[in-house]
């Protein structure tokens, strides 16, 4: 079984960015992600209605990252420490090497390759140093554009669910993608 240890907090970083840790200073960051509806069209979570809901989530991602539970970081340009996303690995089931991968990034950064780019990093980080067998992606159907960066990025598709979530009344379909450590 997977035995995780995210102290010291790993700070990633690729040709363009630096991913580091979410912090309380990202609130309005967080806030404006997470409280606008086009961005959490994709993503069955509450919307948050006051900077204290983001707060609260950025004080769920440290406690999962204290427990070495799961690990998110906040995805900033290199020469900005402004969160223009979160990428992470969540649902870590260590008794199975598995993770899934989730990723939000603000409107302005859409197109221009920086999910793929932090994908790419935080992949090699899920198999070189959690020891990971897979990671997954489970999105919503409708979501092309990030279908799109799964793919590029060499996940495969591995299932359509349908009608098999629960949420806001009314029930929606997942699609499950998965990429294997070959290494």
């Amino acid at each position: 079984m997977l035995a995780l240890n995210f102290s010291p907090f790993p700070n990633l970083e690729t040709e363009r960015l630096l991913l580091r840790r979410v912090v309380n200073d990202d609130v309005n960051e967080i806030f404006y992600l997470r409280s606008n509806r086009e961005v959490m069209k994709y993503i069955p979570r509450p919307i948050a209605i006051t900077p204290e809901d983001a707060l609260a989530h950025i004080a769920t991602i440290d406690a999962t990252i204290d427990k070495n539970e799961g690990i998110n970081w906040a995805i900033t340009l290199k020469n900005s420490d402004k969160l223009i996303g979160v990428i992470g690995h969540y649902r870590i089931q260590p008794q199975n090497y598995r993770a899934e991968v989730g990723y939000i990034l603000h409107p302005d950064y859409h197109g221009k390759g920086f999910i793929p780019e932090a994908l790419k990093k935080v992949i090699a980080f899920g198999f070189n140093e959690m020891k990971l067998h897979t990671i997954e992606a489970v999105i919503d159907p409708n979501n092309t554009a990030s279908e799109k960066v799964l793919l590029k990025s060499g996940f495969t598709k591995e299932a359509h669910f349908i009608e098999n979530q629960f949420y806001e009344g009314r029930f929606l379909d997942t699609v499950i993608y998965s990429l294997l450590n070959k290494s």
